[in-house]
């Protein structure tokens, strides 16, 4: 394993599903991770409110304490359609996710069938996020899997024909 502050040595793209919660509907949200060469920094885009924007050091915090390596490099995460307003801090999972993936400690592929939705913890655990249900009908109807933190993974369950995974931590 490597220091939570080394180098990653590959730099790539990568997306990841999640959702925007408003109310009692969901509206998908995708989440483009782009980790390149150049002088570190993390932003993130896309109409993003100021919980959202807290995202990056959760995700930080997270993955180093997770025993993985946070990427020293130019690292912009995408948060589309931009013009859906995103609020809150259900976007974490699906960010630091779609971060390992892009640096090669987690298998994109992974990500393409399955929506992620709950805050990260500065530990690594995964927290869940009010919305978690009509997170996961979203899911549904869009036919992609959903992993949510656990204390709200029993909402989620009540979607019939809906795999659910639950996530407590974000160690892979």
């Amino acid at each position: 394993m490597v220091d939570g502050d080394s180098e990653v040595p590959r730099f790539g793209l990568a997306r990841a599903h999640t959702f925007a919660v408003e109310a009692l509907d969901a509206h998908p949200v995708g989440v483009e991770v782009d980790v390149a060469r150049g002088l570190p920094d993390f932003r993130i885009v896309g109409l993003a409110d100021a919980g959202v924007r807290e995202a990056r050091d959760r995700v930080r915090a997270a993955i180093v304490n997770s025993g993985l390596c946070f990427p020293q490099a130019k690292i912009t995460a995408n948060l589309a359609p931009a013009d859906l307003r995103k609020v809150g801090s259900s976007f974490d999972l699906a960010i630091a996710c779609a971060v390992l993936a892009a640096s090669g400690q987690a298998p994109a592929a992974a990500l393409e069938r399955l929506a992620l939705f709950g805050e990260l913890g500065l530990d690594g655990g995964v927290r869940a996020c009010h919305g978690t249900l009509a997170a996961a009908e979203a899911a549904r109807r869009a036919e992609l899997g959903l992993m949510a933190g656990s204390s709200r993974a029993r909402e989620a369950m009540l979607i019939g024909g809906l795999s659910v995974t639950v996530a407590d931590t974000l160690e892979i």
